[in-house]
Formats: C-alpha cells, structure tokens, sequence
C-alpha cells in the first residue's frame, strides 16, 4: 500500500506555492493601495470585461459567491466599481470600474506585473514558458474532473 507523504503530494505542494505567493501580493496591495486579493482580482477582471454580473466574476476567479459579493460591495462602497442594471437579466447587475477605479487599475496593474517579475526572477524564460505550459495542462485536467 502506497504511503501518503504530505510534502511529496503535489496537490498540496501546489496549495503551498500558491499560498505563499497570495501572501506576498496580498501583503502589497494592502499596503500600497488597501485592496484585498478578491478586491483586486475582480478589479483585474472587470478591466478586462466590462460590464460583467458577480456570477460572470465567479466564473472567471474561481471564486465563491459570497467572497465575490463582498469584494464587490467594497469596491462600489470605495467608489471604485459601479452597478448598473442588466438590460439581459433583472435579477443581477452588471459592474464596471468608475474612473476612480480604472486609475487605481492602472496604478496597480504595473506593481502586480513587477511582484511577477521578482517571484519568478529566478527562472529562466524557457522555464517560465514550460510552467505555463504546465499550468495550462493541469488546469484542463482538474477541469475535466471538476463537477460544475
């Protein structure tokens, strides 16, 4: 019988990277522009699709509904995000960044790209293609076992 050796089984290898690389940005964009990763990410997101319901945000950070509620809230109490009706679908609204939060996107987009830079300073340009590469085929691969 296979033994389970918790830092040799790669979901949780992979859960500890990941960890500790949210940690790193999330401590900065805390400091230097008092966001949330959720808030962030769906500011990130947003930026990239305008106009998009909490549950298109969902989709797109994989994150749950509640988590994106309360980023969402956050981000239109701070003036950063507006709601406006969806012409598509009553029961939800559709978000975009306000002025105020597209200048605080394009302040935060160049500091996110530069902890990229430092996290992976380390690799070669070749590695950092295969590890995309990688990533790529494992999120396919978790997707195909993914129930939703």
């Amino acid at each position: 019988m296979a033994t389970l050796k918790l830092d040799e089984f790669l979901p949780y290898r992979l859960s500890i990277a990941s960890n500790r690389v949210s940690s790193v940005v999330a401590t900065a964009y805390q400091s230097l522009f008092g966001l949330k990763i959720a808030e962030w990410r769906l500011i990130a997101v947003i930026a990239e699709g305008d106009g998009m319901t909490q549950q298109a945000l969902g989709l797109a950070t994989r994150m749950d509904k509640v988590t994106v509620s309360r980023a969402a809230i956050a981000l239109v109490d701070r003036g950063l995000v507006a709601r406006q009706p969806n012409a598509q679908d009553q029961r939800s609204h559709l978000l975009s960044l306000t002025a105020a939060g597209r200048a605080l996107y394009n302040n935060v987009a160049p500091k996110a790209l530069e902890l990229e830079a430092q996290v992976f300073s380390g690799f070669s340009a070749k590695e950092l293609t295969a590890f995309r590469t990688l990533l790529d085929r494992l999120e396919a691969s978790a997707a195909e076992m993914d129930p939703e």
